[in-house]
């Protein structure tokens, strides 16, 4: 499994829109083969601060994700929404089963 997470942190005149194309973004990668789950977060001390968490079948699907052009539109539109600075880190994950 590979989990994403990242985020952006919005300038306050575009953090309504800002919030808009997260969720969009969201909804569009929940229908991609392979995405097990993704969602966006809005930080509850700095409402400015949007985080993704991501879940990935495999290195394939999350290719996939980024060749997708919305995907690639996406992070281009938000960072120009945003203080300009998109951070991500990418994980591979073995999950562990608790009793």
């Amino acid at each position: 499994m590979i989990v994403v997470t990242g985020g952006f942190v919005a300038r306050p005149d575009s953090v309504d829109q800002l919030a808009e194309l997260c969720l969009a973004h969201v909804r569009r990668s929940r229908t991609e083969p392979g995405c097990v789950s993704h969602g966006v977060h809005r930080d509850v001390e700095d409402p400015l601060r949007f985080t993704f968490v991501e879940e990935w079948a495999d290195r394939d699907a999350l290719a996939a994700h980024f060749a997708v052009p919305a995907s690639r539109e996406f992070v281009r539109a938000a960072t120009a929404l945003s203080d300009g600075q998109s951070r991500m880190t990418v994980y591979e994950a073995t999950p562990i089963r608790v009793p």
